[in-house]
């Protein structure tokens, strides 16, 4: 099972704090822990929401861009883990190890094809396997 750990935003990252040296140190340290345990897939801080943008579709596909940065700290994603794991009791282990304080993560599952029944054709499941073959040759997985 595969799950993404969203840190959430704050006033700090939006505005561009980077972090300490000992928090960098103790953040490397959990996510050498993660990889030394064959759990980690990827993980990376994300830039503050001023350097982003939103798109916006309408109900005809239109496309409108929306510059950051964004208001509402609270819906905002600093960062992320993908982990993959065997059980979300798991994964819920392993986030409450990571090094934080006075903040908040959000775990959810990431679907897997199997999850899309029957409306995922033998076609659709061919295609996707195809393209993650593909990624994967792409970035020497």
């Amino acid at each position: 099972m595969r799950f993404m750990v969203i840190v959430k935003a704050n006033e700090d990252t939006e505005g561009g704090t980077m972090p300490t040296e000992a928090e960098l140190a103790e953040m490397g340290a959990f996510n050498e822990e993660l990889v030394k345990a064959g759990v980690m897939l990827a993980g990376d801080g994300l830039h503050p929401s001023s350097k982003g943008a939103r798109v916006r579709f309408d109900a005809d596909g239109n496309a409108t861009v929306i510059d950051g940065p964004f208001t509402e700290t609270k819906e905002l994603i600093a960062g992320f883990w993908i982990l993959q794991v065997s059980s979300r009791e798991e994964v819920l282990e392993w986030v409450k190890k990571a090094p934080f304080r006075n903040d908040e993560l959000e775990v959810r599952q990431v679907f897997d094809t199997d999850d899309f029944g029957d409306a995922l054709t033998p076609e659709l499941r061919e295609q996707e396997d195809r393209m993650r073959e593909a990624v994967a040759q792409q970035h020497g997985a």
